[in-house]
């Protein structure tokens, strides 16, 4: 019993930290969308992007990270983050955001949840950008529940 007490405390300890980080993560987002010279140290794209470009990046960034948040203290599933991903993915700046910022994810171990993540939107917006229905809301297999 003292077993399981020791393994809920730890669950409970990591999901506070998960909160505290992403609270700390969207805090600089918000600081570097406000301060042009924040952004500025932000600017980790292999081209050229104007300011305000890099801003809207920031939010497409932040919104992304804040559905791999909710996914990863269990408010969503794998199939309801595929759901939601689908939804931001309709729209053309954050496609754009994603392309320019494939390099960075090039360095995740591909055993790792982010990269198997990454990898599910990549395959949701190439389905997306080859699919022949107007209905974006079908496309794409979500995936199984493990």
């Amino acid at each position: 019993m003292s077993h399981s007490l020791a393994a809920a405390g730890t669950r409970h300890h990591k999901k506070a930290a998960l909160r505290e980080q992403h609270r700390l993560h969207l805090t600089l987002l918000c600081k570097a969308m406000d301060d042009p010279a924040l952004t500025a140290v932000l600017d980790t794209y292999e081209t050229e992007i104007p300011l305000d470009k890099q801003r809207q990046f920031l939010f497409a960034n932040a919104l992304y990270i804040n559905a791999l948040h909710f996914h990863r203290i269990g408010a969503l599933s794998r199939a309801e983050l595929h759901g939601h991903l689908r939804v931001i993915c309709q729209n053309a700046l954050f496609r754009e955001y994603w392309e320019a910022t494939r390099h960075h994810r090039k360095s995740l171990p591909s055993a790792s949840e982010e990269f198997a993540l990454g990898r599910m939107m990549d395959e949701l917006i190439q389905d997306l950008a080859e699919s022949d229905t107007e209905e974006w809301w079908v496309v794409g297999t979500p995936p199984e529940a493990p």
